[in-house]
C-alpha cells in the first residue's frame, strides 16, 4: 500500500514536471516582445523547481535530495518577487529602479542561505532520512533563515493581495478581468504554502500551484496583448501598409522601414541596415531634415512632406510626418518617423481655406460698404449742419484737411501716441466735431455778429450736445477706438491748455489729444476763411495769433508740427495746394 502510494506521489511530480513543461513550450508559442519580462521569468523558472521536485520524489540517494530541495528553492525565493512585479506592471505601478535591485538583492541573499542546506545550520538544522510506515521520508528541521523565509513569502503575498484591492477600487484603467485572474493564483499559493508547512505527510502541492499559476498566466498574457492600445495601434499601423514606418538610432544609422516607407522614399530601398542616412542626398533633404528639426524643437515633431506625382501638381501626394523617439523599455535608442497619407485631407484643407479666403473678401467688401454709408450718412448731418450756420461754408472740407495735414507732420517726429488707427480715425472724426450746433436756435446759430453773454452761453452747450449726438450715432459700432475719438472730438475741441475753454474747463494734458490736434485746425480756419460778421484774415495774422496761444490756448507741444504745417496749409487756403 505504502509503495502504491509513493508510485503515485512520483507519478503526481512527473506529471507536473511536463504539464509546466508543456504551458511553457505554449507561452513560447504566443511570446511577443509586448509581454511583461516577469511573465517570461515565471515561465522559465518553474519548468526547472517542478524538475526540482520530481528529483525528490524519484531519487533515494540524500545528495540528490539536497541539491534538488536547493533547486526548488529557486521557486519558493525568486517566483514570488517576480510575481509581485507583474502585478506592479499590470496595475500600473511605477516602481523605481533602486526599490527593484533592493529588493530582488534581498531575494538573492536569501537564496544564499539555501544554498548551505547539508553543509550549515542556517537554513535546514538538519536533513535526513526517515523510515516511517508509509516508508523512507525525506526530513528536515528548519533553521532561523527558513523562518525569516517564511516571512518574506507571506509579505509578498499579502503585498499582491493589497496592490490588487488597491487598484480594484482606485485605478480605472487597470482590466478588472486581469485583477481577477491574479487574485486567484494569488490566494491559492497562499493557503498551498501554509497548508505545506504544516502537513507533511502527503505529495507537496506547491508544483500544482506553479502549474495552475502558469494557466492564469496564459490567459493574462492573452489579455494583455488586447490592453496595450498604443503598441497593437502602431504594429497595426506598421503592418496595414498604410502607414509608412522608418528607424535610425542616435548617429543616424539605418535600422529598418517598411514596405509603404520604401514606396514613399525609394532612396531607402538602396540602403543596408546599419549604413548612416546622412549620405544620401534624398534623405538629407527630408529624413536628416525632419529629425534635426525635432531634435531643436521636440515640440516641433510633425511636418508635411509633398510627393510630386508623375503628370506635375496634379497628382502630387502629401503625407504627414510625425517624428519621436525610438524607445527600449524606458531608454532612448533613436528616432522613429511615422508617414501617413494624408492627401485628402489637404485637398479638403485647401479648399476650405480657399472658401474662407473668398468668403473674408466678401465679408470686407460688403462691410467696406456699409462703412462707406455710415460716413456718408454722418457726412451729410455734418453738411446739413454746417448749411445752418453762419460761415460761409465749406468748413467741415476744410477743417478735415487741416487736421490731416497737422497729423502728418506729428507723425513725423515719431509720436509713439500717434498710431496709424489714430491718425485714421481722427481725420475720419474731424467732420463731427461741430455737430452739437443742431441743437442751437437759428437765431443764435445764424445770427450776423457778435453773440451776447448769454447766446454765447447757449452757443456752448453745442460741444457737450455734438459729444452725446455722437455717442448715440455710434453706440452700435464694433470700433470702440474710433466711437471714444470722435466723441472726445465733438465735446472737447474748444477747450484750452490754461483750462478757461469750455463745456468742461479741461487744462493741459486733461485735454485728450484729438481735441487738441482739432482745436488747431478748427481756430485756424476761423481765422484765415470769410464769414458774415468778418473778412478773412491774412495768413501773418493768423500766425501771429496762433503761436501767441501756444501754452495758453493751444498745447505747445504741437508749435513744431504747426510751424512745419504752415506752408501747406497756407498753399491750401490760397487755392495753389492740392491737399
Amino acid at each position: 500500500m505504502a509503495k502504491r502510494k509513493l508510485e503515485m506521489i512520483e507519478k503526481y511530480y512527473a506529471a507536473m514536471s511536463i504539464l509546466s513543461v508543456l504551458l511553457t513550450i505554449l507561452y513560447v508559442y504566443q511570446w511577443h516582445r509586448r509581454f511583461d519580462v516577469n511573465i517570461t521569468a515565471v515561465f522559465i523558472l518553474v519548468p526547472i523547481v517542478n524538475l526540482g521536485y520530481f528529483v525528490m520524489g524519484v531519487d533515494p540517494e540524500l545528495a540528490a535530495v539536497i541539491y534538488a530541495v536547493k533547486v526548488t528553492y529557486v521557486g519558493g525565493c525568486f517566483l514570488p518577487w517576480f510575481i509581485v512585479m507583474c502585478i506592479l506592471n499590470l496595475c500600473r505601478i511605477t516602481v523605481k529602479r533602486w526599490i527593484r535591485v533592493v529588493s530582488f538583492m534581498l531575494n538573492l541573499f536569501l537564496y544564499c542561505t539555501v544554498l548551505t542546506i547539508g553543509d550549515m545550520p542556517l537554513f535546514y538544522r538538519d536533513i535526513r532520512w526517515t523510515d516511517t510506515d508509509l516508508g523512507r521520508v525525506f526530513q528536515k528541521t528548519y533553521g532561523p533563515m527558513h523562518t525569516v523565509f517564511v516571512f518574506c513569502v507571506i509579505a509578498y503575498f499579502i503585498f499582491g493581495l493589497l496592490v490588487m484591492g488597491y487598484c480594484y477600487f482606485k485605478k480605472r484603467q487597470v482590466s478588472r478581468r486581469i485583477l481577477h485572474l491574479l487574485f486567484m493564483p494569488n490566494v491559492i499559493s497562499l493557503a498551498v504554502f501554509i497548508v505545506n508547512h504544516f502537513w507533511r505527510n502527503g505529495p507537496d502541492m506547491v508544483p500544482l500551484t506553479y502549474v495552475l499559476g502558469q494557466t492564469v498566466y496564459l490567459l493574462i498574457v492573452y489579455r494583455v496583448s488586447l490592453y496595450g492600445v498604443s503598441d497593437m495601434v502602431i504594429e497595426s499601423m506598421v503592418q496595414s501598409g498604410d502607414t509608412g514606418f522608418i528607424k535610425m538610432d542616435f548617429k543616424y544609422r539605418y535600422l529598418g522601414s517598411n514596405r509603404t516607407a520604401r514606396q514613399i522614399l525609394p532612396a531607402l530601398r538602396d540602403l543596408a541596415v546599419d549604413q548612416k542616412m546622412s549620405g544620401v542626398p534624398e534623405l538629407e533633404k527630408n529624413v536628416l531634415h525632419w529629425v534635426r528639426h525635432f531634435e531643436e524643437d521636440e515640440s516641433a515633431g510633425k511636418n508635411l512632406f509633398r510627393r510630386e506625382g508623375a503628370d506635375g501638381n496634379e497628382d502630387a501626394e502629401v503625407f504627414q510626418v510625425q517624428v519621436n523617439y525610438l524607445y527600449d523599455g524606458r531608454r532612448r535608442r533613436g528616432y522613429q518617423i511615422f508617414l501617413s497619407d494624408d492627401t485628402q485631407n489637404q485637398k479638403y484643407i485647401r479648399l476650405i481655406d480657399q472658401y474662407n479666403n473668398e468668403l473674408e473678401e466678401e465679408v470686407a467688401a460688403k462691410t467696406e460698404r456699409i462703412v462707406q454709408m455710415h460716413d456718408n450718412l454722418i457726412l451729410s448731418m455734418a453738411t446739413m449742419v454746417e448749411s445752418r450756420d453762419n460761415s460761409t461754408g465749406g468748413h467741415i472740407r476744410r477743417t478735415s484737411v487741416g487736421v490731416r495735414i497737422l497729423v502728418e507732420e506729428l507723425k513725423k517726429e515719431g509720436r509713439r501716441e500717434l498710431t496709424e488707427e489714430f491718425c485714421k480715425n481722427i481725420i475720419k472724426a474731424a467732420p463731427m466735431h461741430d455737430l452739437g450746433k443742431i441743437a442751437v436756435d437759428d437765431a443764435i446759430l445764424r445770427k450776423p455778429g457778435r453773440f451776447e453773454p448769454e447766446e454765447f452761453e447757449v452757443m456752448k452747450k453745442h460741444a457737450a450736445e455734438g459729444a452725446r449726438i455722437v455717442h448715440e450715432i455710434l453706440k452700435e459700432t464694433d470700433d470702440q477706438a474710433f466711437h471714444l475719438l470722435a466723441e472726445n472730438v465733438a465735446h472737447y475741441h474748444h477747450e484750452r491748455w490754461d483750462g478757461s475753454g469750455y463745456p468742461d474747463g479741461l487744462k493741459a494734458e486733461e485735454i485728450p489729444l484729438e481735441a487738441r490736434i482739432m482745436a488747431v485746425a478748427d481756430v485756424y480756419d476761423a481765422l484765415v476763411s470769410k464769414r458774415v460778421y468778418k473778412e478773412r484774415m491774412s495768413f501773418e495774422e493768423a500766425d501771429r495769433i496762433i503761436m501767441e496761444g501756444m501754452g495758453k490756448h493751444f498745447d505747445p507741444a504741437l508749435q513744431g508740427a504747426y510751424e512745419k504745417a504752415r506752408p501747406r496749409l497756407e498753399a491750401y487756403y490760397s487755392g495753389d495746394g492740392e491737399e
